[in-house]
């Protein structure tokens, strides 16, 4: 176990980070690559522990995957699946297990999809329902993992998402690649579109019009894919920025893309300085550079369509309302509650301990700002990375230092991420 300490940064954040990779772009990489017939290239893959719990379930599915350099992986593949063993490892990704079973309810064979506590406990009959609905045959433990999936012939459907989410929408459109019919899903918001942008980039049949995608049965082409840095992972580096005084930092490389950008329009909500530089296209994704700098903040409302294009990011967002004027509102994000912990009630305590006004909502949180962090506090992060990276941006404002227990949780997506901090102070 690593228990770190972090005190107040004195002096602003000042230089460059180059953000390391998407996790839900390196994710489908390997995925996609597996299911086409030839050699793919992907390059910057992510090295975060939920990833390479990904690339570890495909070399299990018989798929040849090598590493040409510390970030770059070659996947040869002649295109079909061939289970090594039935048991496949999910460790603690939620997005490995939706998307993989997806992938193999429509195989020719059984398997079993298990993963650690945590993820054991996290909700997965919102991907058993659909492919249940499909022809798909699958048994849990209460709705929960381990998932024994029975492969079968699947048919199309038309699913109406109860829920915007990337992880139930892909799932179904990854089982429509090898469904007989046309495969739709509609969803009430746009959640993010990374494997609609990959799969048309790998030569699937797959149409969208809004909030609705259809897809029918396809080959998937071998492309080299260069992934973009996490939007996600820079979500710290954009709300440290804006919220220790005097800093100006750059943040290199950063995936735009429409669906995940709910942050930047948040901050800009909010009255904070943030300015997109050299945008360009990349394998399909919008990717540019994003300068940030210390600024006087509102407190806003944050809702509705909102709520998918940065679920990931709302732990940290917490963390910058309660340094911004006023009261920030952010409501629809009930679905917080069953990430890796509930976040709405462990941020709601961690922040407050540390001397914040949130009052927790059912569905998310009133934030009463503008508030001096007082610190001299051991938090816990409950096995979650999310909470394990905002306590620590936490503590670079507080007045006392703070001690985060268990810290080692933040290396399931972003092992880099103290360095990277060191960098700029």
């Amino acid at each position: 176990m690593v228990d770190i300490k972090v005190k107040k940064v004195n002096s602003g954040l000042k230089g460059t980070v180059i953000i390391p990779s998407d996790k839900s772009i390196s994710h489908r990489s390997v995925m996609f690559s597996s299911l086409a017939k030839g050699k793919s290239i992907i390059n910057n893959f992510s090295n975060g522990a939920d990833c390479i719990s990904t690339m570890n379930l495909f070399k299990s599915l018989g798929v040849e995957i090598n590493r040409t350099s510390e970030k770059s992986l070659e996947v040869i593949s002649n295109g079909i699946l061939k289970p090594l063993k039935e048991e496949l490892d999910c460790g603690n990704s939620g997005t490995t297990m939706r998307l993989c079973t997806g992938i193999l309810a429509g195989q020719n064979f059984n398997s079993i999809l298990f993963g650690d506590e945590s993820l054991s406990k996290r909700p997965m009959q919102r991907v058993i329902t659909p492919i249940e609905l499909m022809g798909g045959s699958i048994t849990s433990n209460d709705g929960k993992a381990p998932l024994k999936i029975k492969g079968t012939a699947l048919n199309g459907i038309e699913y109406h998402s109860p829920i915007a989410s990337a992880q139930i929408k892909s799932c179904v459109l990854l089982a429509g690649l090898h469904a007989t019919g046309k495969t739709t899903v509609i969803e009430p918001y746009i959640s993010r579109n990374h494997t609609e942008l990959m799969l048309k980039y790998m030569g699937a049949n797959i149409t969208t019009l809004n909030n609705s995608t259809t897809v029918e049965k396809s080959e998937l082409e071998t492309r080299v894919i260069d992934v973009a840095g996490d939007i996600s992972s820079s979500a710290y580096f954009i709300v440290a920025g804006l919220i220790i005084p005097n800093s100006d930092i750059v943040i290199k490389n950063v995936g735009l893309n429409p669906t995940r950008t709910g942050i930047i329009d948040v901050v800009k909500r909010m009255g904070g300085n943030i300015e997109i530089l050299n945008q360009n296209t990349v394998s399909g994704e919008l990717v540019g550079d994003i300068r940030v700098k210390y600024s006087q903040l509102k407190g806003c409302s944050i809702s509705g369509d909102d709520i998918p294009r940065l679920i990931d990011e709302l732990p940290v967002i917490a963390l910058l309302a309660t340094q911004a004027d006023g009261e920030t509102i952010i409501s629809d994000a009930q679905d917080l509650r069953k990430k890796e912990s509930d976040r709405i009630t462990t941020i709601t305590n961690g922040l407050n301990s540390l001397g914040g006004n949130i009052q927790e909502k059912p569905d998310g949180f009133i934030i009463n700002g503008k508030t001096i962090l007082k610190g001299d506090k051991e938090l816990e992060v409950f096995h979650d990375h999310r909470l394990a990276m905002t306590y620590y941006v936490a503590g670079l404002i507080c007045e006392k230092e703070i001690l985060i227990k268990e810290f080692q949780w933040v290396n399931i997506s972003f092992p880099e991420f103290e360095k990277l901090f060191n960098n700029l102070f």
